[in-house]
C-alpha cells in the first residue's frame, strides 16, 4: 500500500448485534483488518474489538469498498458463517457507478483471475491458470454524465474480482485508481459498495438480510 494509510473517522454504523452477530457498515478507505506494520493497524475489525472483545472476522471488503460486513460473535457462529461463504449458500449484492453506458440492461461475466504478482496487489485475467471467477450484473440507470449505476451480484469472491471484471468489459468502476482510466485516479473514492447481505442465521438457520443504502 503506497499512499499514506489516513482512515475515516467517526463512529462505526451498527446496523444489528445479537448473541451470534455484529453486522456493520465499513466506510470507504477504512482497511477490514491490520495491515503488516503499526501504521495499518487501525481497521474496522480493531474498532470493533475495542468495544466487543468477542467479535470474530468472518470476512473482508477492499480498504476502498464500503457496505455491509457480518462478524461473529461466538466460535460456533464463526464456523457457521464460514462455511456459508466457502460454499456460497448466500447472497451478496453490490452498487457500482461505473464509466460509459452498457449495451444490454443485464449480463454475466465469467472470467478467471489471479495475482498480477509483478504488479500486487493488482489481479488479472488468466485463462491459463486463474482460478474461475462469476459476475452478474443489470442497469439500475444510465446517467446523463455518461456514467451508469449497476447492481452487481458475484457467485465467487475472488479478490478485486468486481473492479478487475468491470474494467475487462470495459467499464471500470470510477474512482478506482488500480484499474479505472488515469484521469479518474483521482475522484473522491471508490464507487462501490456492499448494499445487501442474505444469510442463515447461526442459531436456528433462519434466512436474515442486512441492507445499507450506497452512499453515492
Amino acid at each position: 500500500m503506497s499512499a499514506a494509510y489516513h482512515p475515516p473517522l467517526g463512529p462505526t454504523e451498527r446496523l444489528w448485534t445479537d448473541a451470534s452477530l455484529l453486522v456493520a457498515v465499513k466506510p470507504a478507505g477504512l482497511l477490514s483488518v491490520p495491515g503488516k506494520t503499526e501504521a495499518l493497524a487501525d481497521c474496522l475489525l480493531a474498532r470493533l474489538r475495542g468495544e466487543d472483545p468477542d467479535v470474530r472476522l468472518v470476512h473482508r471488503l477492499d480498504r476502498d469498498t464500503s457496505g455491509v460486513m457480518v462478524f461473529a460473535r461466538s466460535a460456533h457462529a464463526q464456523r457457521h458463517l464460514g462455511l456459508q461463504f466457502e460454499r456460497r449458500h448466500l447472497e451478496k449484492r453490490y452498487v457500482a457507478r461505473v464509466a460509459g453506458h452498457p449495451g444490454a440492461d443485464a449480463g454475466q461475466i465469467d472470467l478467471p483471475l489471479t495475482a498480477d504478482w509483478p504488479n500486487r496487489p493488482r489481479q488479472m485475467v488468466c485463462h491459463a491458470n486463474g482460478r474461475p471467477a462469476r459476475t452478474r450484473w443489470r442497469v439500475l440507470s444510465r446517467d446523463q454524465d455518461g456514467s451508469a449505476r449497476l447492481a452487481l451480484e458475484p457467485e465467487t469472491g475472488r479478490s478485486h474480482q468486481l473492479r478487475v471484471h468491470l474494467a475487462e468489459i470495459g467499464h471500470p468502476i470510477l474512482g478506482d485508481p488500480l484499474y479505472g482510466p488515469a484521469e479518474d485516479a483521482k475522484a473522491r473514492r471508490l464507487m462501490l459498495h456492499a448494499e445487501c447481505l442474505r444469510l442463515r442465521h447461526p442459531d436456528g438457520g433462519a434466512w436474515v438480510t442486512f441492507e445499507s443504502a450506497a452512499p453515492f
